[in-house]
């Protein structure tokens, strides 16, 4: 069986040395190194299955390493754990924004670096399999059409990413690409076009109210009629209303019914 690869980017010798010997005792093909440039090179060569890093390094740091791989579709997927001594919440935030998996903060317990590689490893493997899964069935019928209570994988920024298709308030076009608002206000950019996500999501709950816009219709909080035979749509937490043209405004008539 092969071993899952780690990478450990951390400019403090006695703990990179401690990773290393421990994640190598527990099973893991260990790669390390003690500084943000000489990581980058590591993770494009041996393309690890998890990233180690610390933050504060000298030269590159932990931001700039992960901003690098993000830049790449073969490293851009792999889970990235920080290692960290700074508390402060911006700080947390601008490595999520970045991309990253999990945050750990010095000292930490052997038993905590284990849990999170695990749990990354885990969830990787899951993602992977929904992704064949997804993609088996796309390609035996690429246009049946999915049910409320489906999942739907997505890649996002080279990050496999699952969508439950009744969290889905509503999908916007962006010039070529697709933005899907969830129920947790996170929006999510993908290349698909809205005439392709018609074709798949179920037609009873969601509706194609103009030539860039579909929306759920289990989220319409009221509707107001407007002039020439169109309406204003108001969805739940959302604040601007929609506008529906004549075009589509018949059968979103008939659906109310």
């Amino acid at each position: 069986m092969k071993k899952n690869r780690i990478l450990v980017i951390e400019d403090d010798n006695d703990v990179r040395e401690n990773i290393h010997t421990l994640l190598h005792e527990e099973g893991y093909e260990v790669y390390s190194c003690d500084s943000g440039e000489k990581g980058v090179e590591l993770a494009k060569e041996h393309l690890p299955n998890i990233i180690v890093c610390d933050i504060l390094m000298n030269g590159m740091d932990g931001y700039a390493v992960l901003t690098e791989l993000s830049k790449s579709k073969k490293t851009r997927p792999i889970p990235f754990i920080y290692l960290t001594a700074k508390v402060e919440r911006d700080d947390i935030r601008k490595g999520m924004q970045l991309g990253a998996d999990d945050y750990l903060f010095k000292p930490f317990k052997a038993d905590e670096l284990l849990q999170s590689i695990r749990a990354r490893l885990k969830k990787r493997e899951a993602l992977k399999a929904e992704s064949i899964q997804d993609s088996a069935k796309q390609k035996k019928n690429p246009k049946t059409k999915y049910n409320i209570d489906d999942k739907i994988f997505l890649n996002i920024s080279g990050k496999p990413h699952i969508v439950a298709i009744k969290d889905i308030v509503y999908i916007a076009a962006e010039n070529q690409y697709t933005s899907i608002k969830t129920t947790d206000s996170k929006s999510i950019l993908v290349r698909k076009s809205i005439s392709a996500w018609e074709q798949i999501l179920p037609d009873k709950i969601f509706l194609r109210i103009h030539r860039a816009t579909i929306i759920n219709t289990d989220y319409i909080a009221k509707m107001e009629k407007w002039y020439n035979s169109s309406f204003l749509v108001y969805l739940k937490e959302i604040k601007e209303p929609f506008v529906i043209s004549k075009r589509y405004s018949t059968q979103l008539r008939r659906n109310q019914i």
